[in-house]
């Protein structure tokens, strides 16, 4: 075997479609981020990218078609066997709260959520298809965690949105650590408490 032989293949390069496919997007969150769903226009997002409309169109259809595919993100959300029940609250809290202070795609996603039906609905799949499968392995009824899911699904995004969308000052200002210490307790609660009361 000669040196060259055993020598590893250099990396592939980024292909142009690849690389291209990742500006519209990169481009169309921070727009759907700035002006929202209705006012982001495939032009603008196009202009931002420095490509041509047509090229949008064609890797993504229309807006509903990049919009979808911007906002397609994981939650990263922990592994339910890894996660302790006794502190499933405070594992959430800090989870969602750094994946929010991280990522500029779920403040776009929010803030198009609660003014458009598509942006609503992408949201409703995102926690059904993710928050929910982790509440049904840590509640005690598993006939519950919808409910659950719902309630810690409220606390967190009305966070969010007091938070990064609204940006109400006292919400700002609170630090990393308060808003877990303050959460904390009640995620947990709705996760793992029994059912407060009667079920008819």
């Amino acid at each position: 075997m000669t040196h060259t032989d055993s020598l590893p293949e250099p990396p592939q390069p980024l292909r142009r479609s690849d690389a291209t496919r990742a500006t519209i997007l990169t481009a169309a969150r921070e727009r759907f981020a700035a002006d929202g769903y209705e006012r982001a226009t495939i032009r603008a997002i196009a202009r931002d990218a420095k490509i041509d409309p047509s090229m949008v169109m064609r890797y993504y259809g229309n807006k509903e078609g990049l919009f979808a595919a911007a906002i397609d993100i994981d939650l990263r959300l922990p592994v339910p066997e890894k996660v302790p029940k006794d502190d499933v609250g405070r594992i959430f809290v800090e989870h969602f709260l750094t994946l929010w202070e991280k990522n500029e795609v779920l403040t776009a996603l929010l803030r198009v959520g609660v003014t458009n039906a598509t942006g609503a609905e992408r949201m409703q799949g995102l926690f059904k298809e993710q928050l929910l499968p982790l509440a049904l392995r840590l509640c005690p009824d598993p006939e519950q965690a919808p409910a659950r899911a719902a309630l810690v699904a409220s606390q967190m995004l009305g966070m969010a949105l007091t938070r990064f969308v609204l940006r109400f000052p006292p919400a700002v200002d609170l630090h990393h650590e308060e808003i877990v210490a303050w959460l904390a307790p009640t995620i947990q609660r709705y996760v793992t408490a029994p059912h407060p009361g009667p079920l008819d």
